[in-house]
């Protein structure tokens, strides 16, 4: 699902005549790429327009991205069919959400999966804003672009630290989660207790050791040699929802426990966890540019939307439904020991973190290579970096998920504090800034109505969660009787 990245795309000079010729020396993708077609070179031999823009060396003109298909920054031809680009945005979607849908739904009440309902039908109306910003300025090609055609230099910034800090929170997470199924998976085994020297758990140790396993993929330069994590990690998805559906209908757990209706109390905690669910907009221009036909982007957009917000609801229900006030915040914790399916299903969420370090670290390397390393070093020498660097930014996440382990608050923190942010103010406030002087009324009170609910929304899942995580912290450090 990623494409080849194209390092550098030769230079062409602007000759002097009556038309120029679009020139892009030496770019570098900067952001994510969702589509898995085999890269092409543009030709950029006859491409000519009518005014050259001297600054960027890119041309415009009225019929200037008629002549030439720009699919990303790798400069390649959009290829992605509708239902490709509703399988990739499925596969965006889904992931650590799906786990802690049953913990939610029980904590929340019944009544809370509107808010989950209604959380995915405004994702989905925010990813069809970043749609529309895309196609109101054809040479806005990120997530980032979008915050700098809204709000400048400042909204570039913006953007790319509510990316970089939700990619970094994200993989707190997911190790967090590692260590969690790592802990059931070998229960039971022999291994030592402690290591004298370091006074680490034998569910520490292992933690330590799966990710060692996974820090080699770190390395690997050309991101298509690593696309089949991000296939194995949308299989891993459905072997999770799988495996409870298959414990609701043949592992012999009746499906009597009361959800309660509504826990008030709970739901700025519980909004957290739902908005991280949805969780995928940083890459959704990507995956814009990929399509044959952009103009499909809102359908696919509903489309995607729907099916993960029906499954997040099935499985929330159903898990809340099997096992009731002891439901686990990760649901397959909550699964029959003894059974092989849920065997199958630890091992699937052991594997999906693992999945993800790469492809989470991929924008953050090629942004390194790009514009903080200088230009002149070699290949290998970029390769040693990268590698160094994302080695030395795993240890720090593994550090603070062993320091941490309370998946249910930082997810939920996460969630609050930083996705709400990408998933629900941002985009909406990138539109109404690019688009203000073109906006009815309704759709301006729309759109700031939105922006005040995610900032609500935020604050009070983010005080929440803090809290929460806060008091687990304090309690885990005070002394014991």
């Amino acid at each position: 699902m990623w494409r080849k990245i194209w390092q550098s795309i030769g230079k062409r000079g602007c000759p002097r005549t009556d038309h120029c010729c679009l020139s892009n020396g030496n770019q570098v993708a900067s952001s994510e790429s969702v589509n898995g077609g085999e890269a092409a070179n543009l030709a950029l031999q006859n491409a000519t327009c009518d005014i050259c823009v001297e600054e960027s060396n890119v041309c415009e003109g009225e019929h200037s991205f008629d002549k030439i298909k720009i699919a990303d920054e790798h400069h390649t031809e959009p290829n992605s069919s509708f239902s490709h680009a509703v399988i990739n945005m499925i596969g965006m979607l889904i992931g650590l959400g799906q786990l802690s849908t049953p913990y939610a739904i029980q904590n929340g009440g019944w009544a809370s999966a509107f808010l989950l309902i209604g959380l995915g039908v405004i994702c989905a109306f925010s990813s069809h804003l970043l749609g529309k910003c895309l196609d109101k300025n054809p040479k806005s090609r990120s997530y980032i672009d979008i915050g700098q055609q809204a709000f400048g230099k400042r909204g570039r910034l913006v953007a790319a630290t509510f990316i970089y800090l939700e990619i970094f929170m994200a993989l707190v997470s997911y190790t967090i989660s590692l260590h969690d199924n790592l802990v059931t998976v070998f229960s039971g085994t022999s291994l030592p207790n402690n290591l004298s020297w370091a006074n680490l758990s034998s569910s520490q140790i292992l933690t330590i050791i799966a990710v060692l396993i996974a820090l080699p993929s770190l390395w690997l330069r050309d991101l298509s040699s690593i696309s089949f994590l991000s296939s194995g990690g949308i299989l891993m998805s459905l072997v999770i929802f799988s495996s409870v559906a298959f414990t609701a209908i043949f592992g012999g757990v009746k499906a009597n426990h009361k959800i309660p209706v509504l826990q008030l109390h709970k739901i700025p905690h519980v909004s957290g966890l739902y908005t991280f669910s949805y969780a995928g907009h940083i890459v959704f221009p990507d995956l814009y540019k990929a399509m044959k036909d952009p103009s499909k982007f809102t359908k696919v957009s509903i489309v995607s939307f729907a099916l993960v917000t029906a499954l997040y609801t099935s499985l929330g229900f159903m898990g809340a439904k099997l096992f009731g006030q002891g439901v686990n915040s990760q649901i397959t914790l909550s699964m029959p020991s003894h059974l092989v399916i849920t065997k199958i299903a630890l091992w699937a969420t052991v594997l999906t973190p693992m999945t993800k370090y790469a492809l989470e670290f991929a924008p953050f390397a090629i942004q390194l290579e790009r514009n903080l390393l200088p230009q002149s070093l070699s290949s290998r020498t970029k390769m040693i970096i990268r590698g160094a660097v994302g080695s030395f930014i795993l240890l720090v996440i593994l550090t603070l998920a062993l320091s941490v382990p309370y998946f249910e608050h930082v997810l939920s923190l996460t969630g609050s504090l930083v996705s709400v942010c990408i998933c629900l103010i941002l985009p909406c406030a990138f539109y109404t800034k690019i688009c203000w002087s073109q906006l009815s009324n309704s759709v301006l009170v729309l759109n700031l109505s939105l922006v005040a609910f995610g900032f609500l929304l935020g604050v009070s899942g983010t005080i929440s969660s803090s809290r929460s995580l806060l008091q687990n912290i304090l309690n885990k450090a005070r002394p014991h009787p």
